[in-house]
């Protein structure tokens, strides 16, 4: 059976004439007031466009060296679509997928997806590698970033820099209708604090990117967690946004930017931003062993 990966990610536009009907796609078709357009521009013009499919893309080419595999990409809100890329790799002989979501949590989300899309191809095994944020090369991988950017804090503060692991936050709605993201990332999270303990250093969670909406959404948020720090004393702090695995517009604007403004307001001396694993060796180890076991599970 000819068998290939299937990278998805939440997807992301390249043109920004492309942000109306991306945004809509978000909101589960609700059309977003202009208001929220013109910010979410503002934004991808900031950063000078996002990078997460060419970035999804060296993940993936990185992974195919590895497996000898034809990996491809998808996005579950953008093109190219998981029906798109499954037609074209069922056209090219291949038979089983697997379906590899780019987030450690709530895959369930992304595999519906992809399953949907093969069952339109007919004849197409899609096997999916269940939640896993607590991969231990995964682990490895948040705490080399971290570590590393922990060594570029000036010596005298290192020690009493506070770390900050931060997800993107969801509608409470979303929490309380049973979906398992909440309690997946805090796992992973309490994973990454035990393996930095012994540094010493304070460790929170936090969840950013909240939208632009009047529902509650998932916190502390990061002004909040900025408040409680400099209320204790602390006056630098370590962003670690171990939810995402490529960097894009939630951390090179979100937290390059916009939590700047909001460090210094709550009174922070310095705020700095471990990167995301992105193409880290030691990621696409965790993406090998992922499809690895799939693969051993589904031999017969």
């Amino acid at each position: 059976m000819t068998t290939a990966v299937l990278l998805s990610c939440h997807g992301t536009v390249e043109r920004l004439d492309d942000l109306p009907a991306f945004v809509t796609n978000i909101r589960r078709g609700r059309p977003a007031p202009p208001e929220v357009i013109d910010e979410v521009r503002r934004r991808f013009q900031a950063i000078g466009g996002s990078p997460l499919m060419r970035i999804t893309q060296a993940q993936a080419d990185a992974l195919a060296a590895r497996l000898g595999l034809p990996v491809a990409i998808a996005g579950r809100l953008w093109h190219p679509y998981p029906a798109e890329v499954l037609g074209a790799l069922h056209r090219s002989g291949v038979r089983r997928v697997v379906s590899l979501p780019l987030a450690p949590q709530s895959v369930d989300v992304y595999h519906a997806v992809v399953r949907d899309a093969a069952a339109e191809q007919g004849g197409m095994e899609v096997r999916c590698v269940p939640a896993w944020g607590l991969d231990p090369a995964l682990i490895d991988a948040f705490v080399e970033v971290i570590d590393e950017a922990l060594a570029r804090a000036p010596e005298e503060s290192r020690a009493k820099t506070a770390v900050i692991l931060s997800a993107h936050s969801l509608p409470q709605r979303i929490i309380a209708a049973g979906d398992p993201y909440e309690r997946q990332f805090r796992a992973m999270a309490a994973e990454v604090e035990r393996r930095i303990a012994p540094r010493r250093n304070p460790v929170l969670v936090a969840f950013q990117s909240q939208g632009m909406t009047g529902d509650a959404w998932l916190g502390p948020d990061l002004r909040s967690t900025f408040d409680g720090l400099a209320a204790r004393g602390v006056r630098e702090a370590l962003i670690a946004p171990i939810g995402f695995v490529a960097d894009h517009v939630e951390t090179l604007y979100d937290l390059d930017v916009e939590a700047q403004v909001f460090a210094r307001e709550a009174g922070l001396a310095r705020l700095s931003r471990a990167p995301a694993v992105n193409t880290r060796p030691r990621f696409i180890d965790a993406l090998e062993a992922l499809v690895r076991r799939e693969l051993a599970q589904a031999a017969p």
